[in-house]
């Protein structure tokens, strides 16, 4: 088979795996569509929970009752149907990498697949909780503290795409290293940048409170460690060859 061949039979190949992507993700979310509003009561329980009594959420755009739901539906079954997604992008790249290779990604595609929905669990059981109660404590008297349900949706989406890439550092720490591009030692020597590192992310991406900054800047540190730790474990062998036959050389 002729070059030109291959690269439209790649392409061919492409566009199958993205429509079967889209299907497995257009599918879930038609099924989860009827239960849109209970899908979206349940991302707003964390904000619910912390309002004064009496108080509720708003809507101040003319669709946003009917909109916003839908958007909460098409990220929920976006997660549910990633695992398929994840696995279209698999099988096409999978005949192109050694096996040796092919041991190593997997492990770690999936590895990121459970790390991002740790990072989003994190954010909706541990930090919005500690978040609203925060702001609600402080909100000045006489002060009706509520939002608006699209603004709500936008802060919690910025929220579990910050918690989510920030819970796969590990991952990042292990490829690095796998990779040759850098080593555990220089890691190690590096990680007061990767703490400032840490807190100027946490102060970009998420509300401008010292207590929201930490329980982003913290994990994002422990888990920087975590990288380390696996990352040494699964360091090749030939790295501690070539440095013992360095010794001898000397």
């Amino acid at each position: 088979m002729s070059e030109p061949d291959t690269f439209l039979s790649h392409l061919v190949e492409l566009r199958q795996r993205l429509v079967k992507a889209l299907l497995a993700v257009l599918v879930v979310v038609l099924v989860l569509v009827p239960w849109a509003r209970e899908i979206y009561s349940f991302l707003a329980q964390p904000l619910l929970s912390s309002l004064p009594k009496g108080a509720q959420m708003i809507s101040t755009d003319v669709i946003g009752p009917f909109l916003v739901p839908l958007k909460v539906t098409v990220l929920v079954g976006l997660v549910i149907a990633l695992p398929v997604v994840l696995y279209q992008a698999w099988a096409f790249i999978a005949p192109g990498l050694y096996a040796h290779e092919k041991k190593l990604v997997l492990p770690l595609v999936m590895a990121s697949f459970f790390l991002f929905l740790v990072g989003m669990a994190f954010a909706y059981y541990l930090v919005f909780p500690v978040i609203f109660k925060f702001m609600a404590a402080i909100a000045p008297e006489g002060v009706a503290w509520m939002t608006d349900i699209d603004k709500y949706f936008s802060f919690v989406l910025t929220s579990f795409l910050a918690f989510g890439v920030t819970f796969e550092v590990p991952v990042v720490v292990v490829v690095l290293v796998r990779a040759g591009i850098v080593t555990t030692e220089r890691l190690r020597q590096a990680r007061p940048y990767v703490i400032v590192g840490a807190f100027v992310v946490a102060a970009v991406f998420t509300p401008p409170d010292i207590l929201s900054q930490f329980l982003l800047a913290v994990p994002l540190c422990l888990l920087f460690e975590l990288g380390l730790i696996v990352a040494g474990m699964m360091a090749k062998p030939a790295d501690s060859s070539s440095s013992g036959e360095a010794k001898i050389a000397e």
